[in-house]
């Protein structure tokens, strides 16, 4: 899985499709990214830790999957910033 792809359809399924359906679908498709990310990384350190599998592919879905990490604390860090200047707002 390519998760810089996966992202970069996000981003321009968000910019050519808005509205609150389109941004709830996308949100879905993130999430579910992240998940896939997090399974394949797992997937390939159980088989480098029981059948010998190719170390490359372990380094590459450990990477993809610290991208991914990165990724979500960002967009968390993001949403908290935002909602922090919200709460700033005179009324």
């Amino acid at each position: 899985m390519d998760l810089n792809a996966t992202l970069t359809g996000l981003a321009v399924a968000g910019r050519t499709d808005p509205g609150p359906t389109s941004n709830a679908a996308a949100a879905q498709r993130a999430i579910d990214g992240f998940a896939d990310a997090l399974r394949e990384a797992e997937a390939q350190a159980e088989a480098a830790m029981t059948t010998g599998a190719d170390p490359h592919m372990l380094v590459t879905a450990m990477a993809e999957s610290k991208l991914a990490v990165d990724t979500v604390v960002t967009i968390r860090d993001r949403v908290v910033e935002a909602y922090q200047e919200i709460l700033r707002m005179p009324v």
